[in-house]
């Protein structure tokens, strides 16, 4: 086994899709058998308890692989040395609201995270954007993340 370990930030860790993940990528499944795991967990302050509870049941796996889970509420805290970032969190369409409304919200989540990303992360970082709609989210981030190359930035546009 390799002694590499790599960090993996995830935003909406505590969402449904953020939980699928974890336990995909805490058993190698995503990055390989050969590579260690440090997971970087991002939510929002009010999730923070439901994260806990998540964080205690990846312990509980005992995940060879899972070297370090950390959790926070600050993109920068979250993202700092990363490795790559899987920006899942995102605000869901609800009833009467048109995408423009969507836009906005979750366009100021990527700007933010996308920052946070440039100022915190390894400049090779990998950027994967799952939050809907994943292709305009993961332009904005794009364009404010100045020291992650184009090239690494990926949108997820079907689970």
């Amino acid at each position: 086994m390799s002694n590499q370990t790599i960090k993996v930030a995830v935003t909406g860790a505590a969402g449904q899709i953020g939980y699928a993940l974890l336990f995909r990528i805490a058993s190698g499944q995503m990055f390989g058998p050969n590579t260690n795991v440090h997971l970087s967990l991002l939510e929002l302050e009010q999730a923070i308890n439901a994260l806990k509870g998540v964080v205690m049941e990846l312990d509980d796996c005992a995940f060879p692989l899972l070297k370090k889970v950390s959790i926070s509420s600050d993109p920068n805290e979250a993202f700092k040395d990363a490795d790559w970032t899987l920006l899942v969190g995102s605000v869901p369409r609800k009833a009467g609201m048109e995408r423009g409304d969507l836009l906005k919200i979750n366009g100021g989540i990527f700007t933010i995270q996308g920052k946070a990303v440039s100022d915190n992360a390894k400049p090779d970082c990998k950027v994967l954007v799952v939050g809907n709609p994943c292709n305009t989210n993961a332009l904005i981030a794009k364009q404010v993340c100045k020291n992650v190359p184009s090239r690494n930035f990926f949108a997820l546009t079907m689970l």
